[in-house]
């Protein structure tokens, strides 16, 4: 059923875990959605709204006051259920909580973290090389990220399939389990390790976060099980699903291959650029207040799905968007890959250290590489699209 205060005109028919072709091309699924018209509403998942215009995406992304996180997303029940620590909270308690886990991600830490990514990614390289082709999603793209993420918690990297699985029904959820089945696997999982770090911390991130006070006191067992289910749940997906765009370009453009190799200098700014151009990342927010924008109005109880694509892709937002160009004077801040306003990615600085660690080692690793001619490239939408196959090939 449609509200009331919904105008008929804005009423699509459009599943964000299901947009039509999506598995062939994540972002002209999206931008089909794209017609001028700056909020729509569809019907799916329970009815909700879809900022469709980038002006209007990022000003629903940066309006912290009147639209809240604590929905988490669209999916029925998952907010309710998850109660992560800090993503969805706002105002000062967000701060609150927030500013801990800033700390335990500190650049210091960042950067004590690049010699391992850099030997993951160098062993990873090794290996395959040989091989002459991949899956890359496979083989490189969910391995890297997560093995360093286990590693910065200290859990054994041997777990790393059974809990990708995990994040996978988070983000891209196919039915197989409930909201609560999810949570209540997790928290088995984090449990012994949260026991342990409270009672004697270590050096890993967890134990960094819970040893830093909440506003001077000391956190409780159920904040400290709320947060690290949302780190748990944050770092098993975004980077895989980011760097996995980035070898899509790259095999898709040999050239930019060819400059990155020729002038490494240019990664940085290439890393930006490609975040940039191939955004997957898409949040939920419930209003809190009534919103008037795009002259209709957002009424209190109503939930928003900002994607980012929409956001990143508009021609009104950024000059020539589809055209990568790594020139492009370009700040991390400007685009809502990962994320905008108070809840911006906490993890962004890492995740942006890592896809550079991987452009700089694939590349110097790996001969001009290009799709398999024979196999297709496949995608899947949800609040983290990704590549669910991407086969690579190269000559020795």
């Amino acid at each position: 059923m449609v509200p009331a205060h919904v105008p008929h005109a804005r009423v699509v028919d459009f599943d964000i875990f299901d947009p039509p072709g999506v598995e062939q091309d994540y972002f002209a699924a999206w931008q089909a959605l794209a017609d001028g018209q700056g909020l729509v509403w569809t019907r799916s998942n329970g009815g909700h709204w879809i900022a469709t215009r980038g002006d209007v995406v990022r000003a629903l992304w940066m309006d912290a006051d009147r639209l809240s996180s604590a929905c988490l997303a669209v999916t029925p029940g998952l907010g309710e259920v998850m109660q992560f620590i800090p993503l969805q909270q706002d105002g000062a308690e967000h701060k609150a909580y927030r500013t801990p886990v800033m700390k335990g991600l500190a650049s210091r830490f960042v950067v004590a973290m690049e010699p391992q990514v850099e030997a993951v990614a160098r062993e990873l390289c090794a290996g395959l090389r040989p091989r002459q082709a991949c899956e890359f999603v496979a083989d490189f793209a969910e391995i890297l990220p997560l093995n360093i993420f286990l590693t910065m918690i200290d859990v054994p990297l041997e777990d790393r399939p059974r809990l990708r699985r995990l994040g996978a029904q988070l983000t891209r959820p196919d039915g197989s389990m409930t909201v609560e089945q999810l949570k209540q696997a997790a928290d088995d999982y984090l449990w012994p390790f949260i026991e342990k770090r409270m009672a004697a911390p270590g050096e890993d991130l967890f134990s960094r976060i819970l040893a830093e006070p909440v506003e001077g006191r000391p956190w409780t067992v159920e904040a400290a099980r709320r947060m690290c289910r949302n780190l748990l749940f944050g770092g098993l997906d975004t980077v895989a699903a980011m760097i996995g765009m980035v070898a899509l370009h790259l095999a898709r453009h040999p050239q930019d291959q060819d400059l990155l190799r020729a002038q490494p200098d240019l990664i940085p700014a290439a890393a930006d650029e490609l975040m940039r151009r191939y955004p997957t990342v898409s949040v939920s927010r419930n209003a809190v207040a009534d919103v008037a924008v795009d002259g209709v109005t957002i009424r209190a109880g109503d939930l928003v799905y900002l994607p980012s694509v929409l956001h990143n892709l508009d021609p009104a937002c950024f000059d020539r968007p589809e055209e990568v160009d790594f020139a492009r004077s370009l700040s991390p801040m400007r685009h809502t890959t990962l994320g905008a306003g108070a809840h911006r990615c906490v993890g962004a600085g890492l995740a942006r250290m890592e896809v550079i660690v991987f452009l700089r080692e694939w590349l110097a690793a790996i001969p001009r590489f290009a799709l398999a001619p024979d196999q297709p490239v496949t995608m899947k939408g949800g609040n983290v699209g990704a590549c669910t196959r991407l086969p690579l090939v190269w000559t020795a």
